[in-house]
């Protein structure tokens, strides 16, 4: 804990208040019990251990209070010292000083369960997070407030940063959360990624930096703060690093700093219209243990669990909801194996180091153009610890270390070595298991849906009633301040004033996301563009004698979150313009024309989507009329399925819209939005450096065709499902289903311990394929090889058949072939999970 200081505010302090506060810093000085967290450039220091930290990025919001000890312990379970997580300022004051901590907000809740489960807490305050988060975390108030420019040197932003971050800190140390109390935070972060996008903002940008550190530096919180890609970080604030690998190319810029690699990207996130982004654990774990050959000392995996952007909290634009970004929890909470398990064995050989790393200088042998051995050693104990690396993307490397032994390294691929002499994980080799996972419709709980529809109610909107007016065309988000994803546009146009115009076309250039057009109440088209971009929107329409209205929707699917000046992009038909075309390229402007405007759907308005307002609407059965309209909002009822796996909804069928359980939104859905069918392979080589566009899966298929529902969200019984449809789908092929696990594997070395493990209550009911020898194939499609113990599946079923987990001693004594050495062998194994 900081040795206590008094600060003198005013000489008009009374006596007895500087007495009180006196003895209340004394009192805490002697028997507050915190911990003192600081560090040096080769370890996080807490209470005077020396430590390397592993931990894992988990976003409280998206998932819900009823799932948070289950992720925690999986969390710990697979090897992680600590929890990271940001801040969300919009959930958080969505209304200017009126703030929510409630529910799966409640943060201070979840630090506490993060402790109680024996873990540390990185909090990442910002309040800028970006996370493919709506609007990259800021609230919509703010950017209308006047004089505003943000993340730069502007008073009237860093008024309001610094109100919300010193409101996070205190709660923080009213809950006695920060290590220095006793509590779980050890570091915290200010700010995030400037560094990238700091350039344009010029010296006002380096005079904001400067600021944040102060700032963030005066709440004396009595642990460290950082910042992330931020490579001019003032003193004492220690620069991090984010990316897919982060080893010889980054040190921090103070030699004394630790070197901490605040996110390493397990996978990516995807936008509507992309395939699904995976990275093999095999990657991952090389750019972990790169790491730490570096000398790293913090390593975070950004997402450890990326779970689910309910409601309209999904960025972009264009990010699906699902946040699944491939991370060793799958967006469900279901250990995605094998990356889950084969992080967990780099962490047991990580920390079977940790006490050599911290305490020992380090030393690289370049062996060759790709092979570097890179020795920690400890003067005083004798002790050393190896990692052995071939950053050849092609070639395996066979490496003789003479009395430490040879070694074979395959290519893209690090080498653990405690004692500089045995070799105790490889980053290539995987021993950890595979699981399948399968969606199961439950027919007889949830047999063919009832749905019942209603119309969006727009007699208002067709015919240009709105609630306020300008002569100008507005920008989407400043106008609806994040209230709902839709603005109509409207406004009248007299014939008399086209009378110029032959065979007339309207024209509309907006800055998107998405666009449906009426004239005179009747649809003309929709529009979009890929990743959210302007378009033009062109249809020829029909002029009538008199009066005629233009009614546009304009619709957002995720505000943009990242870049300089990202929160001045506009959306919508801002400033447009709006042009009816005739014959020879006459037109008519009518962008300053009188508009009128309304927010959002009058469905919102009337809560069509909670089961207590729905009940107002009129409400019809579903017929052939009914399916495939566009503004059209849906309902059915479901029973809430047996047992404990995770529910999804398949929503196959359906074009684009948003979806509610009981009231909840489960996020915006999109399936008739289809990925490309080029750049998928059944293969996927892991060698050479990673990008998002490398071993891509789920070609020419919905980017997203199932979506989440935490069970939390339903109730005991029957459930509400209400869906607003805007484009046109058909409901009648929606249904709910489980997550259970299928298939288990298993393809372990020689030497290793396979461990098969069936989720959820479910059991290992069948070995399917059992060889010790040289199997050949991968899951799904083992088959023996040259060799083969023949008694290999009973020894697996002896030991697993029954079990809902079960370990193997992959050795040949343990397949009755006493104690041979040297022996190349591995044990592959495919088995059924049932229910219990």
């Amino acid at each position: 804990m900081n040795k206590p200081s008094i600060i003198v505010i005013s000489k008009m302090l009374n006596h007895q208040w500087l007495v009180f506060s006196l003895v209340v810093t004394l009192a805490c000085f002697y028997f507050c019990k915190g911990d003192n967290v600081s560090y040096d450039s080769n370890a996080i220091i807490i209470n005077g251990e020396r430590r390397v930290i592993l931990s894992g990025s988990m976003h409280y919001p998206r998932s819900t209070e009823a799932m948070w000890p289950d992720l925690i312990q999986k969390a710990k379970d697979g090897g992680l010292d600590a929890i990271e997580t940001y801040i969300f300022w919009d959930r958080h004051e969505p209304q200017r000083r009126k703030y929510d901590f409630t529910g799966r907000l409640d943060f201070i809740k979840f630090f506490q369960l993060v402790q109680d489960a024996g873990l540390y807490v990185v909090m990442r305050i910002g309040p800028y997070v970006c996370a493919e988060w709506n609007y990259g975390g800021f609230p919509l108030w703010l950017h209308n407030l006047p004089g505003i420019q943000f993340r730069t040197d502007n008073q009237v932003y860093k008024n309001e940063m610094q109100t919300f971050t010193t409101k996070i800190v205190n709660m923080c140390k009213q809950a006695n959360l920060f290590a220095s109390q006793g509590g779980p935070i050890i570091l915290a972060q200010i700010e995030n990624e400037y560094g990238n996008v700091m350039t344009p903002y010029g010296n006002a940008g380096k005079s904001y930096i400067n600021w944040c550190a102060q700032m963030a530096e005066s709440l004396n919180i009595g642990i460290p703060w950082i910042m992330c890609q931020q490579n001019d970080a003032p003193q004492p604030i220690i620069n991090t690093c984010n990316g897919f690998y982060c080893d010889y190319d980054f040190s921090p810029n103070n030699p004394k700093s630790p070197k901490m690699f605040t996110e390493n990207w397990v996978g990516w996130f995807k936008k509507w219209g992309d395939k699904d982004p995976y990275r093999s654990p095999e990657d991952v774990a090389f750019a972990v243990a790169r790491f730490f050959q570096s000398g790293g000392v913090f390593n975070n995996y950004y997402m450890y669990h990326g779970g689910t952007n309910f409601g309209r909290t999904a960025g972009g634009p264009f990010i699906t909801t699902s946040y699944d970004y491939n991370a060793p929890l799958d967006e469900y909470g279901n250990l995605n194996q094998p990356k889950w398990g084969h992080l967990k064995q780099l962490h047991a050989s990580i920390k079977m180091g940790e006490k050599i790393l911290t305490n020992s200088t380090r030393s690289d042998q370049k062996i060759s153009s790709f092979v570097t051995l890179t020795k920690f050693s400890n003067p005083t104990s004798g002790e050393r610890f190896c990692f052995l690396s071939n950053t050849d993307n092609k070639n395996d490397a066979t490496i003789d270390l003479q009395a430490d032994g040879k070694y074979f390294v395959p290519a893209w691929s690090v080498s653990i070595l405690d004692g500089c002499n045995k070799e105790v994980f490889n980053t290539a080799k995987i021993n950890s298991q595979t699981s399948m996972f399968v969606k199961v419709q439950n027919k007889k709980e949830n047999a063919q849906f009832s749905w019942v529809w209603a119309p969006e109610p727009m007699r208002d909107t067709l015919q240009g009633k709105g609630t306020f007016k300008a002569n100008l065309l507005l920008e989407q988000k400043g106008t609806t301040v994040d209230f709902s994803d839709y603005l109509w546009y409207m406004t009248n146009i007299d014939s008399n004033a086209t009378s110029s115009l032959q065979n007339v076309t309207l024209q509309v250039n907006t800055k998107g996301h998405m666009l449906h057009a009426f004239v005179n109440r009747r649809y003309i088209g929709s529009q979009w563009r890929s990743n959210g971009q302007s378009f033009v929107f062109e249809k020829p329409i029909l002029i009538k004698p008199g009066t005629n209205t233009i009614t546009l929707l304009s619709a957002t699917v995720g505000l943009k979150n990242y870049d300089a000046f990202y929160d001045t992009v506009p959306t919508g038909i801002d400033g447009g313009p709006i042009y009816l075309i005739g014959d020879g390229n006459v037109k008519i402007d009518l962008s300053s024309n009188l508009w009128s405007y309304k927010v959002g759907l009058n469905g919102e308005m009337k809560q069509l989507y909670n089961p207590v307002f729905s009940q107002r609407t009129n409400w019809s059965t579903i017929n052939q009329k009914s399916i495939g309209r566009r503004m059209t909002w849906y309902k059915t009822s479901f029973k809430t399925p047996s047992g404990i796996d995770r529910v999804t909804l398949d929503m196959q069928g359906m074009g684009k819209g948003q979806a509610w359980v009981n009231g909840q939104s489960i996020g915006r859905f999109w399936p008739s939005f289809i990925a490309s069918n080029d750049s998928c392979s059944t293969t996927c080589d892991y060698r050479g450096a990673y990008n998002p566009s490398k071993c891509v899966e789920n070609c020419g298929n919905p980017s997203q065709r199932w979506y989440h529902i935490p069970r939390s969200f339903l109730s005991d019984d029957t459930n509400t499902l209400v869906l607003f449809e805007e484009i046109g789908g058909n409901p009648q092929q929606v249904s709910v289903q489980t997550i259970t696990i299928g298939t288990i594997c298993g393809n372990a070395n020689e030497g290793s311990t396979l461990e098969l493990s069936c989720q959820g209550g479910h059991i290992i009911s069948e070995i399917q394929f059992a060889s010790y020898g040289n199997p050949e194939g991968k899951c799904g499609s083992f088959k023996q090889g040259s060799w083969h113990v023949i008694n290999s599946a009973i020894l697996v079923e002896k030991l697993c058949i029954g079990r809902e987990s079960c370990s193997i001693d992959v050795s040949a004594k343990s397949f009755g072939l006493g104690d041979v050495t040297n022996l190349s062998a591995r044990l592959a194994i495919q088995a059924l999970c049932s229910k219990s």
